[in-house]
C-alpha cells in the first residue's frame, strides 16, 4: 500500500534549495519518515539527481550509532560531498544525535548542501526547536492522514464505511495496515499511553503523571467545549480528584500542544475585530487517538465530525478561531436583549477569509436558522458556509450563504472555493 502525500511532498519541493534547514515536525507516527525518505527521495531520482548526491542518515538505525557523535557526523557527510554539485542531507529522528542544533547550523556554512530533518522524541517535537535555528529554520507542519488521503490508500466499499472508520480511528497512517477493530483500538492506546504520554513526562520531568493522565481524558471528552485552565482546575475538584492548580493545568496544556498532540482555537469578536484570550476550545490532532484515551466511549458523531473540519482546515493552511458575534432576540417579556452566539470556525489564509459552521443535520427550518442567524448578522462580504453530514448537492440561499455535504467538503480540497 502506498499512501499518497501530495501536498506536503509539494511543499519540500517548493523549498529546495532556500538556504534553510527544512525542518519537518508533527505529531508522533503521522507519516514524517515515509514522506522523507521514500517519497521525497523517490521525487529526487526522477530529477536525475544521482545516489551518491542524496545522504541518507537515520540516527535510529543501529548501525548509525557512531554518527550520533556530533563529530563524526560531520566528518561522514564531508567524506561524502566529493565535487560542488548540489547534494541533498536527509536526517532521520535527529534528535538522536548528540548536539544536533550544532551540526545542522555548520550545514548552513556549506553552499552545495540542501538539508532536511525530522524527528520524533518529545525534545525534537517541542515547538522549541524551531527558535533554536533564529530564523534558519523553515518548519514543514504534518498532520494525520486527510480523510481524502485516508480514502484514497484503501479500497472501501463505500463513503460511509471510510467515514465510519476514519471518525472512529482517525488518519494515522499505520491503522491503515490494520485490520481487525481490536487491533487498531490497541495500536492508539498503547501509542498515547507508552509513546506521547511517556515522552511529555519524561522531557518535562512530572512526578504525578496520573493527574496528567486525567487531564488528557477531561480534554478528550469535552472536544470542542469552551474552556480553560481555571474552568479545568474546579472540574478536577468536583469529580473528587486530587487537586490540580490552574497554573499547573495550563502548564500540561501547553505541554500537549507542543507535542502535537492537540490544537487551540481562541475565540475572535467578529465585529469587534478583537481576540478574547479566555476561555477558548481544543481539538485533537487526530480524532482516533482521542477516541483511544476515552476507550471509544463518547463517540459524538457531531462533536467528532466538528473535529475533524478544523483538522481539515488546519491542514489545508488555515489559521482557525472561533468567532463571536452578537444578536438581538426577545425574552420572556418580549423586550430584545442583547446575547452572543457563536461561528464555529472563522478562517484566515493570506488575504482570504471564510465563515463556517459545523452542522451534524439541519432537519428543520428553526435548526437551519439557528446555524444561519449568527452568519446573518456578519456585516463583511466574506464567505459563509454551512457544512452538514448528509450527502447533499451544494446549494446557497439569497443571502449568498452555501450549506454543502460533509463529503463535497472533504474530498475537494478547493471546496470552500465553490
Amino acid at each position: 500500500m502506498e499512501i499518497q502525500r501530495n501536498e506536503y511532498l509539494e511543499k519540500l519541493i517548493n523549498k529546495k534549495h532556500n538556504g534553510l534547514i527544512k525542518i519537518i515536525t508533527g505529531v508522533r507516527r503521522c507519516g514524517k519518515s515515509y514522506l522523507l525518505f521514500k517519497l521525497f527521495k523517490q521525487y529526487l531520482l526522477k530529477e536525475n539527481i544521482a545516489p551518491d548526491h542524496i545522504i541518507e542518515i537515520a540516527f535510529d538505525d543501529r548501525r548509525n550509532k557512531k554518527l550520533r557523535d556530533p563529530d563524526n557526523c560531520l566528518e561522514y557527510v564531508d567524506s561524502k560531498i566529493l565535487d560542488q554539485d548540489m547534494h541533498y542531507i536527509l536526517l532521520d529522528e535527529v534528535q538522536l544525535m548528540a548536539e544536533f542544533e550544532d551540526v545542522l547550523n555548520s550545514f548552513l556554512h556549506m553552499e552545495c548542501v540542501d538539508v532536511y530533518v525530522t524527528g520524533s522524541n518529545s525534545k525534537f517535537l517541542s515547538s522549541d526547536i524551531i527558535t533554536e535555528f533564529r530564523g534558519r529554520g523553515d518548519e514543514i507542519r504534518v498532520y494525520s492522514l486527510s480523510f481524502s488521503e485516508f480514502y484514497a490508500a484503501r479500497k472501501f466499499e463505500s463513503w460511509e464505511e471510510a467515514w465510519n472508520q476514519y471518525y472512529t480511528y482517525g488518519g494515522l497512517p499505520y491503522i491503515l495496515h490494520l485490520d481487525k477493530e481490536e487491533d487498531k483500538a490497541a495500536y492508539l492506546k498503547r501509542l498515547f499511553a507508552e509513546t506521547y504520554l511517556k515522552d511529555i513526562i519524561e522531557r518535562h520531568r512530572i512526578q504525578n503523571d496520573v493527574q496528567l493522565d486525567e487531564l488528557v481524558n477531561i480534554i478528550s471528552s469535552a472536544v470542542g467545549s469552551l474552556t480553560n485552565a481555571n474552568k479545568l482546575a474546579n472540574t478536577f475538584k468536583s469529580n473528587e480528584h486530587a487537586e490540580l492548580s490552574a497554573p499547573t493545568i495550563k502548564q500540561y496544556l501547553e505541554y500537549l500542544e507542543d507535542a502535537f498532540i492537540i490544537e487551540k482555537a481562541v475565540r475572535y469578536d467578529i465585529k469587534g475585530k478583537k481576540y478574547i484570550n479566555t476561555p477558548y476550545k481544543y481539538y485533537f490532532v487526530d480524532v482516533g487517538l482521542r477516541n483511544a484515551r476515552l476507550n471509544f466511549r463518547q463517540q459524538e458523531e457531531t462533536h467528532i465530525m466538528e473535529n475533524i473540519i478544523f483538522n481539515e482546515l488546519r491542514i489545508r493552511g488555515f489559521s482557525v478561531d472561533v468567532g463571536i458575534v452578537e444578536v438581538s432576540e426577545p425574552n420572556e417579556k418580549g423586550f430584545y436583549v442583547r446575547k452572543q452566539t457563536e461561528v464555529d470556525f472563522v478562517i484566515n489564509k493570506g488575504n482570504r477569509r471564510y465563515y463556517i459552521q459545523s452542522a451534524f443535520r439541519l432537519p428543520t427550518e428553526e435548526k437551519e436558522w439557528q446555524e444561519k442567524r449568527p452568519l446573518h448578522t456578519i456585516a463583511d462580504s466574506f464567505k459563509k458556509i454551512i457544512v452538514v453530514k448528509d450527502n447533499m448537492m451544494l446549494k446557497r440561499d439569497e443571502s449568498g450563504i452555501v450549506t454543502m455535504g460533509l463529503k463535497e467538503f472533504l474530498m475537494d480540497k478547493n471546496s470552500l472555493d465553490k
